[in-house]
């Protein structure tokens, strides 16, 4: 087969092809972003991002915003925690909006978002103060019209889990240095649910309200992780994609696994007992119809 004029490597054209509607990555980058694994290498955190419990690295948005959106698109983050997806908004040109329940961790992500369009050039389409809103996802999200957004990417809350008394070590150090380990201490927040079914009863309300403001035709990424809790090993992505399937009417278009490999090993079960170190998340990849 002939090249055509600009083809890169192996005949992919160097451009963006002009039926791409969806980002602007060419087919040969786009390519790349189809495997099914991804490696996830985070630069160090800032103290700033340290003291939230449970953070994902704006790389990794990053990665998701180019493939699933254009520039100047509209995002949303329904569980914004330290703001690692507005962040990543300003690293792209993408416009963003976080959904945070706790005040503490909403004025967190808004500073983080202060200083990073302070240190940057990047377009200003963040504003901390409009674009950070605190309240329950549950409530907040019915406020917006329907087919509000181009792309969601979050990372819900992983039920109790951050709760529960085991002596790990990762709690220790966090402890030792006088950062949280939880969430928060209100009735409302979804990681203080007892029952893991009540929790995803009460996660499906957000779905709910996620499927119904996403635009047609767009997606939603949601990353999570499996976990154990006690003697029993929940596959906490398999349920919320059954969860989102159903009560978003979004379709599940397919999985990435995000590989972890800077995290620290901890010899739970060793010498007697398996018991996993998990140095994944899976991105589960949803569309509107």
């Amino acid at each position: 087969m002939t090249q055509q004029a600009g083809a890169g490597r192996r005949g992919w054209p160097s451009g963006v092809d002009p039926r791409n509607q969806l980002n602007q990555l060419s087919n040969r980058e786009w390519l790349k972003r189809t495997k099914s694994v991804w490696y996830s290498r985070p630069g160090p955190r800032d103290n700033l991002k340290s003291s939230h419990p449970a953070t994902f690295a704006e790389t990794d948005v990053v990665q998701l915003l180019e493939l699933f959106t254009q520039p100047g698109g509209v995002v949303l983050d329904p569980f914004l925690g330290s703001g690692s997806a507005l962040i990543a908004c300003l690293m792209t040109g993408r416009r963003g909006l976080g959904i945070e329940l706790v005040e503490r961790w909403a004025n967190l992500a808004r500073e983080r978002v202060r200083r990073f369009i302070e240190q940057s050039s990047s377009e200003c389409l963040v504003d901390p103060d409009r674009d950070v809103i605190v309240g329950d996802s549950r409530v907040v999200l019915g406020n917006f019209a329907e087919d509000s957004f181009d792309f969601i990417v979050t990372s819900p809350p992983y039920w109790n889990i951050l709760r529960k008394e085991q002596g790990m070590k990762a709690e220790a150090e966090r402890l030792s240095r006088r950062l949280a380990t939880y969430y928060s201490d209100r009735n409302d927040d979804l990681g203080n649910i007892c029952s893991y079914e009540d929790f995803l009863d009460e996660l499906a309300a957000v779905w709910r309200q996620a499927g119904r403001v996403l635009r047609d035709g767009c997606y939603m990424a949601v990353i999570v992780s499996d976990f154990r809790h006690g003697e029993r090993y929940y596959l906490y992505h398999a349920d919320t994609a059954q969860a989102i399937e159903r009560e978003a009417h979004l379709v599940l278009k397919g999985t990435i696994v995000l590989v972890q490999d800077n995290k620290t090993l901890y010899p739970y079960g060793i010498p007697f007992n398996f018991v996993p170190n998990i140095h994944h998340q899976m991105i589960l990849i949803f569309q509107k119809p």
